[in-house]
């Protein structure tokens, strides 16, 4: 039998040896997470223009689940304080918001949609656009959940309350264009604001209500015809246009009634009532998109999600029809965070012709912590587009 001893020295080494290899392993771990770290943050890229002589457009997708919960609303106002902060750097020429910019627009009570009222949520929202004022052109359209209608569909809304012709002077130099609501009053919620010489070319902005009626329609032919206006290139925004399928909505436009009665934390609601003379998508198209010789984009929000197509209108020109809407991402529509911050950026290139769209979080970007997140890439949120 071998007699086997224990050496005091060996013991010593063997602990040391292994303080060695925790040691080691440690700093393996260090090094490999500060080198993933500085992977990501190296994969970062701030939002800058690719070309120094180009412009952009902001598009901000429905609001209604940031302002109608106390808890989101500092991700709008951090996204609008982006937009703020990047007006010179992007050369922002214009920010578009495609509707909804409330979720209820006669609610008083709180219930499980939403710990805000009517009032707060149009102050939210006409706050987060203010801080625009003065730097820099926005449209903001309306969308479903800004109007309330009564037993004949008929619409009413807070929106001219809260965003008026005269509050944004850089608007107001570019209002050309408006005609009334329905309730028979001027306002912006239709309106068209003129952008001279950019690259040179001229633009019409023009904004039409959600499920436009019949005489808006004829209102915005009537306007995109006109002998000025005949060599712009006009951009269309509107709330519901086009569906995550790439499709025109179809399908009659309608809207609810809120009943007067919350029952186990729920606002009673009616069945949807018909919107008489409003258009869907579809007929948007055919009545004033397709038949228009200057309608060369149209950008609209309404169902969440991605969306993109092009049509040649009557004069044989494309025509680049957009949706953007995140209201559904960062967690859904009534538990999320109300969009997780997305925002599209339009760069409108110097040949007049290239625009590139790119899909932005500033809530992602703020953090080298989450900053791998900031950049939708997949070909559904980053593309190129082109005018003929």
């Amino acid at each position: 039998m071998e007699l086997i001893t224990f050496d005091p020295k060996n013991i010593t080494n063997s602990k040391n040896k292994t303080k060695s290899m925790r040691r080691l392993c440690f700093l393996m771990v260090l090094c490999f997470a500060f080198s993933c770290a500085c992977f990501a943050q190296a994969n970062y890229k701030k939002p800058a223009l690719e070309n120094s002589g180009s412009w952009s457009m902001i598009m901000v997708p429905d609001i209604q689940n940031y302002v109608k919960w106390s808890r989101n609303k500092p991700i709008l106002d951090l996204m609008m304080t982006w937009i703020e902060d990047n007006i010179d750097s992007l050369n922002i020429k214009m920010v578009v918001g495609v509707g909804d910019l409330v979720e209820n627009n006669e609610k008083i009570t709180t219930d499980y949609d939403g710990d805000q009222s009517t009032q707060q949520q149009w102050a939210t929202a006409s706050a987060a656009f203010s801080k625009l004022d003065g730097k820099t052109a926005y449209i903001a359209a309306t969308g479903n959940h800004d109007y309330s209608i009564d037993r004949q569909g008929r619409r009413t809304s807070h929106y001219a309350d809260f965003f008026d012709a005269d509050r944004n002077h850089i608007n107001k130099k570019m209002l050309v264009q408006n005609t009334r609501n329905e309730a028979g009053q001027p306002t912006v919620e239709n309106a068209a604001y003129e952008m001279k010489n950019m690259q040179g070319k001229d633009y019409l902005f023009m904004t039409v209500e959600y499920g436009p009626r019949d005489s808006v329609l004829t209102w915005a032919k009537k306007v995109a015809a006109m002998e000025q206006y005949k060599s712009h290139r006009v951009v269309l925004i509107t709330h519901n246009y086009l569906n995550t399928k790439d499709e025109h909505t179809s399908g009659k436009i309608n809207w609810l009634f809120w009943e007067p009665y919350n029952v186990n934390n729920m606002i009673q609601k009616s069945a949807k009532i018909e919107m008489p003379k409003a258009n869907n998508g579809l007929q948007i198209w055919e009545k004033l998109v397709q038949p228009a010789s200057n309608i060369e984009m149209v950008l609209c929000g309404h169902i969440s999600g991605e969306g993109y197509r092009k049509d040649k209108n009557v004069k044989g020109r494309s025509v680049h029809q957009i949706l953007f809407d995140a209201q559904s991402m960062g967690g859904g529509h009534r538990d999320g965070n109300g969009g997780d911050g997305w925002l599209r950026i339009f760069e409108f290139f110097p040949d007049g012709q290239t625009v590139k769209v790119k899909t932005f979080s500033p809530l992602f970007g703020i953090s080298p912590t989450t900053r791998t997140h900031a950049w939708k890439t997949d070909q559904r949120n980053e593309y190129e587009i082109k005018f003929d």
